[in-house]
């Protein structure tokens, strides 16, 4: 059972940058467990301000990766969320999620841009990933459903719902949260769609982007003003074989934290601020939580993201967050924030186990037929016999069977046709019949062998 720290990622524009009021500086630690980068804000205290300030002037945090806003949207897939794919192909849940402010660059981490091929973001690119893996390992039957859950306002909508004729998001179905008495979490009304190919797969992601709730802020022309979660479902199986590996990746687009004050939205923008605010103030509760050692209650149900999000905060998943920040001298205290936050989600240890389960179907096939062996024996023995007629499938199997037995020269073959006399009198009146046809062919195949050969001319 491998035992998966949440290493955060760092995205950042060009660094290190320098303004009046502070510095970005990026550089590199190792020691023997893991290799790492650190970043540094220096934010100096400015005479000119007029008021004593005593905050710290110096700020670090450690992340597993930084990248800055040149990094090509390949790196960032290569570097973060193929390893997290490959482990889902193996049969362990992942979950990827950002987290930043407003116009830090969540949504296009995640989901890419729409101009030019080359922007894909981390969902397309794995979707088109995992096809290709599927290609690779024709060995073994693989099928993949997709869902699409976003969070608005405390509610749960499907984006995926196969009418797709909602002109609002209120007409979509909504989704709510069942809890079993294992404390797993159910998504009611959520749709399951299959795609059979990278192309299937990618409308459902169109689809889904389509219906997504998106305003324009002050901080942000096209800010999504919900949480998203994109989930890939997987099975994998080999053939003949009734274990099924189960696993999910969910790539979560969080919505962008904004100071209230700061952002100047008012009427409806407001209270989704508020929404999106208070769930992240949510979501950052259940992460202090996991981080304290011996903490018996964490409060998952506060909120809608929390309780979907259980399994990937301190469960059975492999996570890994993204952290963008903005470098705008007016967001330093948003992105010190969110670096913050990511240093406590990197204090969280998950246990992740290799999902295995039987599937019922072979199960279920394999002891309907035990059954009715034991059943046949045990009329056998009391003399009850069956009186339904042979099927067309049994008799074909049967009538094989038999000429298998018959060509076989081993003289210690035999004939197992099970408990069932109405089997064993049909085998009977089969050898009853084949069995002088066989004699038959066998003497006259003799008769014209030594016909030939009394024939034959003698040699030159």
């Amino acid at each position: 059972m491998p035992s998966w720290t949440i290493l955060p990622a760092l995205i950042l524009p060009s660094g290190p940058q320098a303004s009046c009021l502070f510095i970005f500086q990026i550089y590199s630690v190792s020691n023997d467990d893991v290799s790492a980068s650190c970043l540094e804000i220096l934010v100096p205290h400015v005479l000119a301000d007029g008021v004593v300030n005593n905050k710290r002037e110096t700020y670090r945090f450690r992340f597993q990766q930084t990248f800055t806003q040149d990094a090509k949207q390949e790196e960032i897939f290569d570097r973060i969320a193929k390893p997290v794919a490959d482990s889902v192909l193996s049969g362990y849940n992942a979950t990827v999620f950002a987290y930043g402010q407003t116009g830090s660059g969540k949504t296009y981490t995640i989901t890419g841009g729409a101009e030019r091929y080359c922007d894909r973001g981390i969902i397309p690119r794995t979707l088109s990933y995992i096809f290709e893996q599927f290609q690779e390992d024709s060995s073994k039957v693989y099928t993949i459903h997709i869902s699409y859950l976003e969070l608005y306002n405390e509610c749960g909508y499907d984006l995926l719902d196969p009418r797709h004729e909602a002109s609002k998001l209120e007409d979509l179905p909504k989704v709510t949260i069942m809890e079993d008495p294992d404390q797993n979490i159910h998504l009611k009304n959520l749709s399951l769609q299959q795609a059979n190919n990278t192309e299937e797969a990618l409308n459902w992601l169109f689809l889904g982007d389509t219906n997504r709730m998106i305003a324009e802020t002050p901080m942000n022309q096209a800010s999504t003003r919900s949480h998203c979660i994109f989930t890939i479902h997987i099975s994998r199986k080999e053939p003949g074989s009734a274990t099924v590996r189960r696993s999910k990746l969910h790539l979560v687009d969080l919505a962008g934290s904004e100071r209230v004050a700061k952002s100047g939205v008012g009427g409806q923008l407001l209270t989704e601020a508020k929404y999106i605010n208070l769930s992240l103030h949510y979501l950052e509760q259940v992460i202090i939580a996991l981080a304290e050692k011996n903490r018996s209650h964490i409060p998952y149900r506060n909120s809608m993201i929390t309780s979907v999000l259980r399994d990937s905060l301190g469960g059975n998943c492999m996570t890994t967050m993204i952290a963008t920040l903005s470098l705008d001298k007016r967001n330093i205290d948003e992105s010190i924030s969110t670096c913050r936050f990511a240093q406590r989600v990197a204090l969280i240890k998950n246990e992740a186990i290799l999902n295995e389960d039987i599937d019922p179907q072979l199960v279920i096939t394999g002891l309907r037929k035990e059954i009715q062996a034991l059943k046949d024996e045990l009329s056998l023995i009391t003399g009850e016999q069956r009186t339904e007629d042979l099927t067309p499938a049994e008799t074909g199997a049967l009538e094989d069977k038999v000429n298998v037995f018959v060509e076989d020269r081993n003289p210690e073959s035999s004939l197992d046709v099970g408990a069932d006399m109405r089997k064993i009198h049909f085998c009977f009146a089969l050898l009853k019949v084949t069995l002088p046809l066989v004699s038959l062919i066998e003497a006259r195949t003799g008769d014209i062998i030594k016909h030939e050969e009394q024939t034959a001319l003698p040699a030159g």
